[in-house]
């Protein structure tokens, strides 16, 4: 059932935003100083390549991010992508607390029956545990999230034309989240990256930067 939005690597990193009109692609490092930006690119997609959030050319995508990450000049190739669009749900529900990992998973499989409007052989689900819930003692809040597989494995199939690992797949809103509570404008230039260039294309590379960020979750 799981597909891993919430899985935690310690690797490297590449965070590669793919949208209607262009991919971005972000490399981030961390020092004691904060975070580097080591390199990054952007590079227009063809017309139509992309429509809502949906890949319609895989081809066209995938040859638009190899010329990207070629640009990066980077021998990273481990990439967190996200997905996006109607077929993207998020719940937070309740469940008991103490419940085992196959017990959670069977709840969280009834939960989605009654949230998720598409067959559940056609979706990608994964949850988290946020916490206890402050409102029912011995109960815990649960992030439920789904999407339709064929995206997720739309962007993987992506990702390895561009000779890419998939090892995170997020959900945009997500990462647009973990990327506002930053100021990409401080993060320190590396020295593939024109410093002043980057203060103007900062705040345009959002979803990337909070994709690459997953490297330090």
């Amino acid at each position: 059932m799981r597909k891993g939005f919430f899985r935690r690597k310690v690797d490297a990193l590449l965070g590669i935003d793919i949208n209607d009109t262009a991919i971005k692609v972000v490399e981030l490092g961390r020092s004691t100083a904060g975070y580097s930006v080591q390199a990054y690119a952007t590079h227009e997609l063809p017309p139509h390549a992309v429509v809502d959030g949906t890949l319609q050319d895989l081809e066209g995508v995938g040859h638009a991010l190899r010329v990207a990450v070629a640009r990066l000049l980077t021998s990273a190739r481990g990439a967190a992508v996200a997905v996006s669009g109607p077929s993207v749900i998020a719940r937070l529900v309740e469940l008991d607390a103490g419940l085992t990992d196959d017990e959670m998973t069977w709840m969280i499989q009834m939960e989605a029956e009654q949230y998720i409007p598409y067959p559940l052989d056609e979706m990608a689900i994964d949850f988290q545990v946020q916490g206890p819930s402050a409102r029912n003692p011995g109960r815990v809040e649960v992030l439920l999230v789904a999407c339709l597989r064929e995206h997720v494995e739309a962007r993987e199939a992506v990702l390895a034309l561009a000779g890419l690992v998939p090892q995170v797949v997020d959900v945009e809103a997500f990462a647009l989240a973990r990327a506002s509570r930053q100021d990409f404008a401080s993060f320190t230039p590396g020295h593939r990256v024109d410093g002043a260039q980057w203060v103007v294309d900062a705040q345009g590379m959002g979803v990337a930067c909070g994709l690459a960020l997953r490297s330090f979750a």
